[in-house]
């Protein structure tokens, strides 16, 4: 049992008022709160060891690298990568994803080939994509869903041909919270000598992650979606692929010699790391993820899965409510609209009673259109919430329905 108001003391944020009201923050799928640990973290490496890193002898430099050196082993242990040569650090998981569609496609992929995306895949997920398909003439095939929002595998599996060169879906959707079958989707595509790459931006912050109990060639992430500082993110990448992708950026670091005539390139993880990185945010998103630890992930995804059903109950009870997602594996996401509210309007109005939710299209606009709308309303919960704030999210809905 999590002792959640001791929690929410970590969450200096959670006290604050919005309108008058007490805050409510439903915004999770967004970006989570930062407890104070992350942020005195932070604090600290500015005050006490801020230089750049790797190149430096002095002693500042020195205690730097050794801080994000020991950040990306914390990443590894976190997500039990093989090595720390496989955690890459990037700004967040829309780089990791660019780097891998660039690189991927430089290096493995002509004019024809052909990459399976899913129809509920974020806005990184497909843009990238399409850049490369404009740039290359590579082709695009997408997975459909059924009503609960949960991918067709028999559909799956007959996209694939010969010219399949790779695998790119989301490993838990954002609109609909669907957790995909991520060891199903990879064997199928293992199968047919296909890598994949698994967007984890929404599922790392739920749920338990094992690289190599997956065998994922490629997995991203966020460090702001998972308690840390924003501009930060990860892509691991089984070593054997990285090693043969080219760089994806040129500059210091991810360098081993430079003339003129030529350039050799350093070693891994830091092939992939070019200019200075942030090595101040490193810090903070180990301290995040030491925090997760400590609280139990497993632990998380119990009382996160209690607040979804507890609140999924009272909205399925409101006449005119529809409920976008009811896959049986699912996150702590609830996209919704209410019989004919605007799904700004329900947003608007609820922010007016400290109610923080996010309403549009979430980047998601090939999902809206495959579900015949234009966006919906979306409650996201953390394990700080609690049952007293959906019912207040719940009054607030109802509220809200009886101005229209």
């Amino acid at each position: 049992m999590l002792d959640i108001q001791f929690i929410r003391n970590d969450f200096p944020i959670l006290s604050k008022e919005v309108y008058g009201k007490p805050l409510i923050y439903f915004d999770n799928a967004a970006t989570t709160q930062k407890p104070r640990s992350v942020v005195e973290r932070i604090e600290k490496a500015y005050y006490n060891v801020n230089a750049n890193i790797h190149r430096g002898v002095h002693f500042l430099s020195q205690a730097a690298t050794e801080a994000h050196e020991n950040a990306r082993k914390r990443v590894q242990r976190f997500i039990n990568a093989a090595s720390p040569n496989e955690v890459i650090f990037t700004r967040g998981t829309t780089e990791a994803i660019n780097l891998v569609a660039s690189s991927f496609t430089d290096a493995f992929m002509e004019e024809g080939d052909e990459v399976i995306l899913s129809v509920m895949e974020h806005h990184s997920n497909i843009v990238p994509w399409q850049l490369q398909a404009a740039r290359k003439g590579i082709t695009i095939k997408v997975i459909p869903i059924n009503a609960k929002g949960e991918l067709y595998l028999d559909s799956y599996r007959e996209l694939f041909t010969e010219r399949t060169r790779l695998v790119s879906v989301s490993h838990m959707s954002n609109v609909l919270g669907t957790i995909n079958p991520a060891e199903e989707i990879i064997k199928e595509a293992h199968a047919h000598n296909a890598p994949v790459l698994l967007d984890g931006a929404q599922a790392v912050p739920h749920m338990q992650v094992d690289m190599q109990g997956l065998d994922v060639d490629f997995y991203v992430f966020s460090a702001h979606k998972i308690y840390g500082p924003t501009g930060m993110g990860i892509l691991y990448g089984k070593e054997d692929w990285l090693d043969k992708l080219p760089p994806y950026q040129g500059g210091g670091e991810m360098i081993a010699t430079v003339s003129f005539e030529k350039t050799t390139f350093n070693e891994l993880p830091f092939k992939f790391e070019a200019g200075t990185p942030d090595y101040i945010g490193s810090t903070g998103f180990a301290e995040a993820l030491e925090y997760v630890d400590r609280i139990g992930i497993d632990a998380i995804a119990a009382y996160e899965h209690e607040l979804l059903e507890y609140a999924t109950r009272q909205l399925k009870q409101m006449e005119g409510m529809r409920i976008f997602g009811e896959a049986a594996h699912k996150g702590a996401v609830i996209s919704f609209l209410l019989k004919d509210t605007h799904h700004y309007d329900m947003g608007m109005l609820l922010d007016r009673l400290g109610i923080a939710v996010r309403t549009g299209h979430h980047c998601a606009q090939p999902l809206m259109k495959e579900l015949g709308i234009e966006g919906t309303v979306r409650a996201s919960f953390s394990f700080y919430n609690t049952k007293e704030e959906i019912d207040q999210f719940i009054a607030g809905v109802e509220r809200v329905a009886g101005m229209f």
